[in-house]
């Protein structure tokens, strides 16, 4: 497990969530989403740790270096109150992701003096009329003398309304295409009411704290120093900064499932049954176990992920939308099975197991945000082939790095702007599945690999057969399958590199957890138009016996505990 010297050094500390006297317990979380209000007392408590330095990258005076570092910070706070991550959080990191990546340097320094003094900002990207499709985005902003003058309306966007920056993505050019919208970074603070209208509140079934609203400008002057980047090259700065956040949140949501998996072991624990408490009974086990899995695939995948933005910068692309489209699945369904335990408490919105439901609505809305599935698996399908040609049958393709699989070892502080739009063929992490039968020895490793290792032959072939309508927004379900199939690819590779650089430690370095996660992704691959929880693997007994000494020791239950 990752050392302790490793994880960030804030990581906020929230109290005992069932005790009384704890005013960011699990009562006060629940009242603060049942009224439907921001959680003020954990927003207050997070601004006093300093959570809101590492947004900023080290080198502008924060404490942002790692992107799973971060994920990792920001998990501790998931764990309590998804609404209060979103809300204090994650939303000011997505607005100023696209300015660490291609501001200037008064830009950066203007977003980095903002969130270091505990502002906040939004990221104004989303239209009602054209959802994930930034291309077609009609907020314009116009030349004006020596600035630019923006109308329209942005919608769904979290702190619009408590913001001091906003990143709004704005056509700059009338002309069709690509280098048709810039990114501006507008400065709401003093502007004249006459420039703007806030509009009504958006009410969402989870995260019901978070402030969730929209903004129409009505010509309203920004200076032309606004713009991130080139006029025109807001597209390309997005398809990078998104890398960032497609492997970041994903890891930080995590941290739900983790509380969800404590709640339901405090339940199983707790009730008896046929006079046995229900975590002695079998199945019981099995769910437990096996979500303790889908937790661990998850963060390996999330981790690698994170980690190759780093480390392999060129291949950022498809990882990161493999990280996006396939830790929400795995979380959501794990999510699921836990509830089958419940049974009717799982529908209660007070008392002890209250919480466990909260995590449940909060889910589906902290994994949307920011790019659905199909928006992420519509990132990989057009570069299927070129993987297929270059990246997947090369014989000499040097394989992963090491401190891919670490998350011990300290990485340099990222540098957004060397991510690169496409992978151009290359994918490391797959060419550790290829010479598996050199390290991965004789036994029930290699034996489960080796599907994976064939699934990954079979859709290079697949690939190698998509027309030029299979790979745009027009394509059919075979090419999404594809793309979802080479995801579970992936997490199993990330799997294995984790496993294999822990051999050294009692639990991540035992096959036992490898298989059990091998096994699961495998049933992806077997049958995967139908949900996990019809055809769940068997999960061996050390993994739950891992699990329950985790919870003994109220210890966290990803890769880190």
């Amino acid at each position: 497990m990752t050392p302790p010297s490793a994880l960030s050094s804030v990581v906020p500390d929230l109290g005992d969530p069932w005790d009384a006297g704890n005013p960011l317990n699990y009562a006060a979380v629940l009242a603060a989403d049942e009224a439907g209000e921001p959680f003020a007392a954990g927003e207050e408590r997070l601004r006093a740790a300093g959570l809101h330095r590492h947004f900023v990258p080290a080198s502008l005076g924060g404490e942002f270096r790692g992107a799973d570092e971060f994920a990792r910070t920001m998990r501790a706070v998931f764990r309590r109150d998804a609404g209060l991550g979103v809300g204090y959080g994650a939303t000011s990191f997505i607005a100023a992701v696209p300015v660490w990546t291609a501001g200037s340097p008064e830009q950066r320094r203007a977003m980095a003096e903002v969130l270091l003094a505990g502002g906040r900002c939004a990221a104004a990207f989303t239209e009602l009329d054209h959802g994930a499709d930034f291309a077609r985005a009609d907020v314009a902003a116009r030349p004006a003398g020596d600035g630019w003058r923006v109308s329209g309306a942005k919608h769904l966007i979290n702190n619009v309304a408590r913001a001091d920056l906003v990143t709004l993505f704005a056509r700059t050019d009338e002309r069709p295409g690509s280098r048709s919208h810039s990114n501006l970074l507008v400065d709401m603070r003093g502007r004249p009411a006459a420039d703007y209208r806030l509009l009504s509140r958006y009410r969402t079934s989870g995260m019901r704290g978070c402030l969730l609203g929209g903004i129409e400008f009505t010509d309203a002057a920004v200076p032309a120093g606004a713009v991130i980047g080139r006029p025109g090259e807001a597209l390309e700065t997005v398809f990078q900064a998104f890398q960032i956040t497609r492997c970041v949140l994903p890891g930080m949501v995590i941290g739900i499932l983790d509380s969800q998996l404590r709640l339901a072991m405090r339940y199983a624990r707790g009730r008896r049954l046929y006079g046995q408490a229900v975590a002695d009974l079998p199945h019981t086990r099995t769910v437990l176990a096996g979500a303790f899995v889908d937790l661990l695939i998850a963060d390996c995948l999330a981790t690698v992920g994170a980690r190759t933005l780093h480390l392999l910068p060129g291949e950022g692309s498809v990882l990161s939308a493999a990280v996006k489209h396939l830790v929400p699945k795995l979380l959501q369904e794990a999510g699921y099975e836990l509830s089958t335990l419940l049974g009717a408490s799982y529908y209660l919105r007070e008392g002890e197991h209250a919480a466990f439901g909260k995590h449940a609505r909060d889910l589906p809305v902290a994994v949307l945000a920011h790019a659905s599935s199909a928006v992420c698996l519509s990132t990989i399908i057009p570069q299927l082939p070129r993987l297929a040609r270059r990246g997947w049958t090369a014989a000499d393709a040097a394989p992963p790095p090491a401190a891919l699989f670490r998350p011990g070892d300290l990485l340099g502080e990222l540098e957004p702007d060397r991510l690169a739009v496409h992978n151009r063929g290359q994918d490391s992490l797959t060419a550790l599945l290829r010479t598996a039968p050199d390290w991965a020895g004789d036994g029930d490793v290699r034996r489960h690999l080796e599907p994976f290792v064939t699934e990954l032959a079979a859709l290079g072939e697949k690939a190698g057969l998509l027309g030029p309508r299979d790979q745009t927004v027009a394509a059919g379900r075979d090419s999404f399958t594809l793309a979802h199939r080479y995801s579970v690819v992936l997490a199993a590779a990330a799997c294995a590199g984790i496993w294999r650089e822990h051999a050294a430690d009692d639990f991540l370095g035992d096959p036992a957890w490898l298989v059990s996660a091998l096994q699961r992704l495998r049933v992806r691959l077997d049958r995967a138009a139908r949900p996990i929880w019809t055809a769940t693997a068997a999960v061996p007994s050390a993994v739950y016996d891992e699990l329950s000494h985790r919870y003994d020791q109220d210890r966290c239950f990803d890769l880190a505990g």
